[in-house]
């Protein structure tokens, strides 16, 4: 039996738009209100910005596994989170500095997401699709706390080749590329898979009571936190192939439809 969801947010709840079919999901959110089951996202965008795109009435009582999973939080309140340490964080962002400066290096900390001066409004702008509190400073190094997570945003879709120039890190964080234009840097050991794990641990429920779905390459842990696994159509290969079963594409409101289809047979 179904008792927790979690889903990923773009590419995968979210349509190709950065949207979602609020009124089916009205629908599909009073279904796992009767059947008693949790639902949670599970992104890297910032909790606060998740918060937003839900509004106040449907982010009551939602699970949000933000920052690219590094904290948890419901109704307003973080029960959980593992941050990378200041010395360790500058680090990374200096050696990123060192390699190219031509992507966007966004460095997120409690109080918000802090990118350099000199990113261009129309990239700036963009960001706040996924950061509801950001803002810009002349040098990383002005940054004296510890870090949520650290992103890179590549407009020439590099990210793969930028990851390796980070393997001194490998052992010290985590650190993926979840698409070609995208890296997620979190603390070491954190990543979707664990904070799912002690999300389960604090509900109580197990993996085989679990369904999750996702679509890229940062899903494929997450894939693995759930018995029923999903895919999106839409997904990278590996993704579907890590999956248990394949849903309809984001465009399709994929998630919304399979967690219907399933929960209403149970």
């Amino acid at each position: 039996m179904i008792k927790l969801v979690i889903t990923d947010m773009d590419g995968t709840f979210l349509d190709s738009k950065g949207a979602f079919n609020r009124k089916f999901y009205q629908e599909v959110k009073e279904l796992m209100a009767r059947k008693n089951v949790a639902f949670a996202a599970c992104t890297g965008k910032q909790c606060d910005r998740v918060e937003e795109m839900f509004g106040p009435a449907d982010t009551k009582d939602l699970w949000i596994l933000g920052d690219s999973a590094a904290r948890i939080k419901r109704n307003g309140e973080f029960v959980y989170e593992s941050l990378i340490q200041n010395k360790l964080g500058l680090e990374m962002i200096a050696k990123l500095e060192a390699y190219r400066l031509d992507y966007v290096i966004i460095a997120c900390t409690s109080a918000g997401a802090i990118v350099k001066d000199t990113v261009p409004d129309e990239i700036f702008n963009r960001m706040k699709h996924s950061y509801s509190e950001l803002r810009r400073v002349a040098d990383f190094n002005e940054i004296d706390v510890d870090f949520v997570k650290i992103s890179i945003y590549d407009v020439k879709e590099d990210s793969f080749q930028t990851r390796t120039q980070l393997e001194d890190f490998f052992d010290k964080a985590y650190i993926v590329a979840s698409e070609g234009a995208w890296i997620d840097i979190s603390d070491v050991g954190v990543h979707k898979g664990t904070t799912v794990a002690r999300l389960q641990e604090i509900l109580g429920v197990t993996h085989d009571e679990t369904m999750v779905f996702g679509d890229g390459l940062n899903d494929l842990e997450l894939m693995e936190a759930g018995l029923y696994s999903f895919a999106m159509r839409n997904g990278f290969p590996e993704t579907k192939a890590a999956a248990n079963f394949i849903a309809r594409s984001n465009d399709e409101d994929g998630v919304l439809w399979t967690i219907k289809q399933i929960l209403t047979l149970q």
